[in-house]
């Protein structure tokens, strides 16, 4: 691929729009789940009976199992809620940019 076919590419519209929505939206997944995950640590760092309390009088578990393992499936969710944009949005313009580029030759 030649400069000018890059310099193509990187002009078209549909790139950038891709690179424009695909940064913003995995942004903001990962402030998301950041937040999510240091709220956790924080809780555990400075408030550690919060999630050291039995779910019930006579249980061992506690209120931190729970919610560890509902973050660890809020990660598979956003995961997933990236990967069915990416292949339903991104992907269609990601074919758009190659049908061009391939125009262009």
């Amino acid at each position: 691929m030649n400069k000018e076919q890059v310099t193509a590419i990187e002009n078209d519209p549909n790139f950038q729009t891709l690179v424009k929505n695909r940064t913003k939206f995995g942004w903001t997944l990962t402030i998301l789940m950041l937040v999510v995950y240091f709220t956790f640590i924080l809780t555990i760092a400075f408030n550690p009976s919060a999630l050291g309390q039995p779910l019930s009088a006579d249980g061992v578990m506690s209120v931190g199992i729970p919610v560890g393992i509902t973050i660890i499936i809020f990660a598979f969710v956003i995961t997933g809620v990236y990967v069915r944009r990416a292949n339903n949005e991104f992907d269609d313009l990601t074919q758009k940019i190659k049908n061009r580029a391939r125009e262009m030759n």
